[in-house]
């Protein structure tokens, strides 16, 4: 995982997210349509990558009991650690390995951008994912070396 920022800019305030906003994950629809389906537990991530989307968004959101519920139990933190300054603004997935519908793994290579005060930022992870008790779950980042 590394993490980069740029020159700095004016300072915004975190948007609120609403179910009617885009979705922080970057697909077209509405939060509510989205990811929110997902961090409310009506419909569960059916690939590696959508399960990836579904985190960021709840990153973006600060729903801190789906992050949990979606982590390993073997790497999962007690609890998720919010910086107030720091906005989620946009997703690039680069690539993904595995982790569709008859996968046991998955790896999703991704740039997450974000703004920290008058800051720009990106987050480049290469994550891997799971099943356990039949759901996808963030495992780990693999290095980037």
């Amino acid at each position: 995982m590394s993490r980069r920022r740029s020159a700095p800019r004016a300072s915004t305030p975190a948007p609120r997210l609403l179910p009617s906003s885009p979705c922080p994950c970057g697909l077209p629809g509405s939060y509510a349509e989205c990811c929110g389906r997902l961090h409310r537990g009506q419909v569960a991530a059916a690939t590696a990558e959508a399960l990836m989307r579904s985190r960021y968004s709840a990153f973006a959101a600060r729903d801190e009991a789906y992050l949990l519920r979606t982590w390993h139990p073997d790497t999962r933190p007690e609890s998720v650690d919010f910086d107030p300054g720091l906005r989620w603004v946009r997703l690039e997935v680069l690539s993904t390995g595995e982790g569709g519908a008859f996968h046991a793994e998955g790896t999703v290579a991704f740039r997450a951008h974000f703004a920290e005060g008058r800051e720009d930022g990106v987050l480049t992870e290469h994550s891997r994912f799971v099943r356990h008790e039949g759901a996808w779950v963030y495992l780990d980042a693999l290095s980037l070396d």
